[in-house]
């Protein structure tokens, strides 16, 4: 008998956050190519000066500049979408200016880190070979956050347009399928490592193991607004652990990663929390990763009133890794209390990640839709927040 994935309420919230409509509504591995990559540094480094690697600090609670020692609290966006919902690569060949003035709008609204969802069909369109264009791409959205100042945490493996999904990879098996992601991750590895940009490569998007067979060889979670940003990594737990499973996926993409980049920090977007407080909603057992990550990520939406329990749900991830909080808006909660959320919440995390989808504070204010003056008063929230998050952590 199948157990039931209670991903529903997941899909739902994240389809919301893709979309403030809904809001409104509702209230990438060749030797060539590392051997291209190496005999040109120029353009994969560009103009770096300005930034220095992050790192772990020495006690394992935050982050540092790795020359300097200087802390670094990360604050800024999940840079998903755009304001009519297009996914970066969908006109990052286009309208490369428009993906520069976003840039340089978030570091105006005072970011330090950009959110940046890479699809494997765009890195992967077929299973031998990684396309060399989007890597180019890559390459040059490195050097524009280097430019503008900003770090990017490259979350990968993203499927989030149905569409775009070749059919082979749809049709693979398990392992035949964490083989196609292992390539995805050493080409991304090969094309990124030493530049000081890349803050962190994220594994997935909210990754979830079922704990029994899912049905009709679907690998995706339901689709909103035509979009699927939850993720099986298996489609059959044939009787193993979900915990002893996502040890495994998480293993195995650490080492396809290490074997191209040493250096650069790695973690995984996980869904916040566990079923009754007894089971991982997600499947994943923060204590069996916490040995392969360099930091722990969670996606936490507060819900109003209930704002002192999900800063103590946090205490479940103080493991001796820092714990970043990679996704948040206020979509259950007021802003105000969203920013009660990440005041109290320092005592245990070291970042917050929020949204960005293109529209500044200036063409928010002009629009009467009830999602804009949402968002408006979230980016509001982030500017006024970034100085208290200077201060010494308690």
């Amino acid at each position: 008998m199948n157990t039931r994935i209670e991903l529903l309420p997941i899909a739902s919230r994240v389809a919301a956050i893709a979309y403030p409509v809904i809001v409104a509504g509702a209230c990438l591995l060749a030797v060539n190519l590392a051997q291209s990559v190496r005999d040109q540094p120029s353009s994969l480094v560009g103009n770096t000066a300005r930034l220095e690697r992050i790192v772990v600090s020495a006690d394992g609670r935050g982050f540092c500049l790795a020359q300097s020692g200087k802390p670094f609290v990360p604050w800024g966006f999940n840079y998903d979408h755009d304001e009519r919902g297009r996914l970066i690569e969908d006109y990052w060949d286009a309208e490369w200016d428009k993906i520069a003035e976003d840039f340089r709008e978030m570091k105006r609204l005072g970011a330090n880190v950009v959110r940046i969802h890479l699809q494997v069909s765009r890195f992967l369109p077929v299973p031998d070979t990684p396309c060399s264009k989007a890597l180019a791409r890559l390459r040059r959205l490195l050097n524009l956050a280097a430019e503008t100042g900003l770090y990017l945490d490259l979350t990968g493996l993203g499927c989030y347009h149905r569409r775009d999904v070749a059919a082979w990879y749809d049709a693979l098996s398990e392992t035949e399928r964490w083989e196609m992601q292992t390539r995805f991750w050493q080409a991304i590895a090969q094309c990124c490592a030493g530049h000081p940009a890349v803050w962190c490569y994220d594994l997935m998007n909210e990754p979830v193991i079922p704990g029994g067979q899912v049905p009709g060889r679907n690998w995706l979670g339901p689709e909103f607004g035509g979009k699927c940003f939850v993720q099986f990594v298996t489609l059959d737990a044939r009787r193993r652990a979900r915990e002893e499973i996502g040890e495994m996926w998480v293993r195995t993409l650490v080492s396809a990663i290490r074997r191209h980049d040493p250096h650069t920090l790695i973690t995984v977007g996980l869904l916040d929390g566990n079923i009754e407080r007894r089971k991982f909603h997600s499947g994943f057992d923060p204590q069996r990763l916490a040995c392969y990550l360099d930091f722990l990520c969670l996606h936490i939406y507060p819900k109003s009133g209930e704002i002192e329990a999900a800063v103590e749900r946090l205490r479940e991830y103080v493991l001796g890794k820092p714990i970043v909080v990679e996704e948040m808006f206020p979509l259950n909660c007021t802003p105000a209390e969203l920013g009660q959320f990440i005041r109290q919440s320092r005592r245990y995390v070291s970042g917050w990640i929020g949204f960005y989808w293109g529209k500044t504070p200036e063409e928010l204010r002009q629009s009467s839709e009830l999602a804009d003056k949402l968002t408006l008063a979230w980016l509001e929230l982030f500017q006024n927040m970034r100085p208290d998050l200077q201060q010494k952590k308690p």
